[in-house]
């Protein structure tokens, strides 16, 4: 098994590692992955030669009412990632924040930014799309 980038939930019950990453990365600030990471917005990228390493069967899965599936640790609840409606596990975007260590991804957008948060600053040197990319 050779994975370059590993990760975790909070717990470490579920580990995950990754050969690399798609180019493209964005601050998405729709309701739900505000809601979903409990942040003013949530980071995700897609990812190539994922394997589950511990807790693949810890995994729960929450399907919005616009198919979308939102997939979260168990055990402590961790954001782990979402996925467009009738993809397989094995093409979840992770959230960046479980990788356990420094990865090569740089955020290139902020989409949905028509649902942000009143309260939430965007980045001025990033691009802006009131929906998706």
């Amino acid at each position: 098994m050779n994975v370059k980038y590993k990760g975790s939930c909070l717990c470490g019950g579920v580990t995950f590692g990754v050969d690399g990453f798609n180019e493209q990365a964005a601050n998405c600030h729709c309701t739900m992955c505000r809601k979903f990471h409990g942040a003013s917005f949530g980071t995700l990228v897609g990812v190539s030669g994922l394997k589950w390493l511990s807790g693949k069967e810890s995994l729960k899965h929450f399907t919005a009412s616009n198919g979308t599936v939102r997939t979260f640790c168990n055990e402590c609840g961790s954001s782990l990632g979402f996925r467009v409606k009738g993809a397989s596990i094995e093409e979840i975007e992770l959230a960046i924040s479980t990788f356990d260590e420094c990865i090569p991804v740089k955020i290139n957008a902020q989409i949905y930014t028509n649902y942000k948060a009143s309260w939430s600053q965007l980045q001025n040197d990033l691009p802006v799309f009131g929906e998706g990319k």
